[in-house]
Parts: C-alpha cells; structure tokens; sequence
C-alpha cells in the first residue's frame, strides 16, 4: 500500500514531525493574570496531541507583558515561567507530537488589556490608531525597538531551556511585526520605515538576535501574512502585495529562518483569516467585552446589536470573501511562496478535507498545513483522515462562533448542530479542558 503524504514524517534542519498536520496557533483565556500558565492550558494543548496532531503552534505567547493581546493569556517574559511551559512540553510529547512556542507581541492590537496594560494606549510602528476597533498607539522610539527585539530573543532562548521544539515568529494578522512590515499600516520615516527592506528591519533583527541567543540549531518559523488586505475599511491603504512577500520570503530564509507559515491579512480578526461566516446573534451579546478598549468599538457594536444596520457591516466584512474558497483560501499565495524559497512553508486557512491537504502537498504548494477551527470542532481530526475519512464525521461549520465567543467565553465549539441541538453535551465538551487529569498535572 502506498503512504499517505499527509502521515509522512516531516524532516527539517532541526526537527522532525510525524505527520503534516499542525494545530494552528489559537487559545482561551486560560492563565493567570500575570502571565503564568495554568493546567488547564496544559490539558487544552494536550488535547490536539492526543488528537494525532504532529506538533502543535502555541497559542499568541507575549514576549512582554505589554504585548499581550488579552488578559489571561500566558507569557514568556520571565525565567521562572520556564518550568511550567517544560510541564507543557512533556505533556505533548508524551504523544509523539511536537510544540513549537508562538513568540508574539500585539502592538496596537490589544483587544483587552490586563490591570498591568490599563495604560490603554499601546505601542507600534504608528502613531495611528487600529482600523477596525480603534485601538489607541503611540510610535515605538528607537530604544523600545531595540528592547523588543532582545526581548524576543530572550524568549526564544526561554522556550529552548523548557525543552520546547522551536519557536515561531507571529509576523501575520496585524500584531507588532506586522505593523512594521505593512505598507497600509507603518508611517515612519526612520530606517525602520518606508521602503519594504526598512519595514522589514525589525523582524529580521529579530531573527538575527534569536540566532545570536541559541544558535542555528534550534528551530525558527516566521508567520506572515502574504497579503495584506489591510482595507477593510475601505479607505484604508491596502498593504503589502504578494510581491511584496516573495522578497521577504527570501530576506527571512537568508537571515536565518528555518520555515514558514503562510496566513493572510493585516489585522485579526479579517474577513480572509479566519474565512467563513460572521454570526451577529453571537457578537452581540459578546463584543461588550471590548467595548473600552478602543474608540470604535461603540460604533462596532451598534452595528452589530440592531438589525437594521447589520447590512451595513455584513457589506464592508463579506465584500472580499467574493470569489474566495473557504478551505485553502489563501492556498496560492502558499504555493507562490514555496516557488521563490528553498525552506518548507506551512498554509493555514480553513483546512478540514484530507483530499485538499493532500493535493497541496502533493502538488507542491506546501509542505504542511496549520489547522484550528476545524480542530476545536473536532481535535481527533488526523486521526479520522488516517482512518480514511475524507472529512470530519461532523464537519466544522466555518460558522466562527468560537471565535466571536472567546473574548468573553471559554474557547469551544458553540455550533449547537453539531451536538444534534442538545445543550448540555455542547457544554461538557466545552468545558471538558478543565477536568481535572492526574497524569498532566503541574507539580
């Protein structure tokens, strides 16, 4: 019998993984408020494990505390943290499965602060606040760059002494490196702004620094967006171009980098990332959560909470999804990149259907892909591919209840469909990563 492609091991310049199936980087509200990792994230990222994934992408992890894009959401900006993040780390590997640490840092897009951010106003590579919500900013001087930049390879050297598989740079969505490489987004005049070799400055110091902190033996991703689609207010400057991205591609290969993890637009979230529908009944009763973290988040809501204006949001989000597959949607962009490097690529966007990953790895448009709503509706989803199914038993709707419930609700499926309408069962999934497990307890 021949081998499935997408259960071939993946055998990189530092890592190897089982298979091609990565659980994309997505979390609750899991941890403590000052940054330290609670069990229950150890049983969330243990469920993917389990669930047959080949290695896990941490959720949006802080280099700093300033950085977090959440309250409650774990951090790497101290030493003492290391050995909770290693309990993370055996926890998956009891399973064959690697994890790779997301290092991250949300700039402007800080969708509700913490007691330590109540500051409110947060820094970037702009004085000009967020697009969609209106997050306040200020420009980062010369000296906090620098600072962040350490602090990065800081945490990278932390994720290595917890025993952890790698590192991935979140350069993609609209958080803090992506503030910098987009042409929508960074006005600066220094050298860290104007033409795209400037704007890339930060994140290729960046990766110089980690390699300067832990070698070239350790492994390091960049995610980026390959286009920008940054107006989605329409008058906003659209951003980065797919050109754009293939020279960056080679400047992070040339610097140092070991692979790439392909997503798509400039803030989060975007009507591509993640693609599917926008469920109004659930937003509503949701958004109130960031009702003052931003100056447009009224104005956000309003749309959202009365019917009549819903047309009007449902216009400016649903507009550049015309066209666009759910599954794949960024796909192309992928399979452009891999063409102008010699490093693997991951594709991220909406995958669920073993036929699609196997086609786009088997025609070269990537060398894995990175998954999470499809896994949080169904986290043993490998193991359903490798048992032959093409999809899901019960697929995942695309629905992004999930998303819309997190910033108030624990992270979980919500489509009730999918339980046969029964409620409670919907909530003893939901609540099932709070269980209490023995054998994955922090000490």
């Amino acid at each position: 019998m021949s081998t499935d492609i997408i259960f071939e091991p993946l055998k990189w310049r530092n890592i190897e993984i089982k298979n091609r199936i990565f659980r994309s980087s997505i979390s609750g509200r899991w941890d403590n408020e000052d940054g330290s990792l609670t069990q229950t994230r150890v049983n969330w990222e243990s469920k993917f494990a389990e669930g047959g994934a080949g290695a896990i992408i941490s959720s949006f992890v802080p280099v700093l505390m300033e950085g977090r894009i959440a309250a409650n959401y774990a951090t790497i900006h101290r030493d003492d943290f290391i050995p909770l993040w290693a309990k993370i780390g055996e926890a998956v590997h009891r399973h064959d499965c690697r994890f790779i640490m997301q290092l991250s840092h949300s700039g402007r897009q800080m969708d509700i602060p913490g007691i330590s951010n109540q500051q409110r106003i947060t820094r970037s590579s702009t004085n000009r606040k967020e697009s969609l919500h209106g997050f306040l900013t200020q420009a980062m001087t010369k000296e906090e760059i620098h600072q962040t930049v350490d602090a990065y390879a800081a945490g990278a050297w932390r994720a290595r002494e917890a025993g952890l598989d790698g590192v991935e740079l979140h350069g993609a969505n609209g958080y803090l490196i992506t503030q910098f490489l987009s042409s929508g987004i960074n006005d600066r005049t220094d050298e860290y702004g104007g033409d795209l070799r400037s704007r890339a400055r930060f994140l290729l110091e960046i990766i110089q620094a980690i390699r300067a902190r832990v070698g070239s033996g350790f492994h390091l991703q960049v995610k980026f967006s390959a286009v920008d689609h940054n107006n989605v207010i329409p008058w906003e400057k659209k951003g980065n171009t797919l050109e754009d991205s293939l020279q960056l591609a080679k400047w992070i290969e040339e610097a140092g980098a070991d692979a790439l993890h392909i997503s798509i637009g400039s803030l989060f979230p975007h009507p591509l990332n993640p693609p599917g529908d926008f469920d109004f009944d659930t937003i509503e009763k949701t958004y109130d959560t960031m009702l003052s973290s931003g100056t447009y988040t009224f104005r956000n809501y309003l749309l959202f909470r009365y019917k009549f204006l819903r047309p009007i949001f449902r216009w400016v989000w649903f507009r550049m999804k015309k066209g666009l597959p759910v599954e794949g949607v960024s796909l192309e962009h992928a399979r452009a990149i891999k063409k102008a490097v010699s490093i693997p690529v991951i594709s991220t966007g909406g995958y669920q259907t073993a036929s699609i990953v196997r086609d786009a790895i088997t025609t070269g448009a990537a060398d894995g892909v990175a998954i999470a709503r499809a896994l949080i509706a169904n986290p043993d989803l490998p193991k359903q591919w490798e048992a032959g199914r093409d999809q899901p038993l019960v697929p995942c709707t695309h629905c992004n209840k999930c998303l819309l419930n997190d910033p108030k609700n624990p992270l979980g499926c919500y489509e009730l469909s999918r339980f046969g309408g029964d409620y409670e069962k919907m909530l003893d999934e939901i609540y099932s990563v709070y269980r209490v497990r023995p054998e994955l307890a922090i000490p």
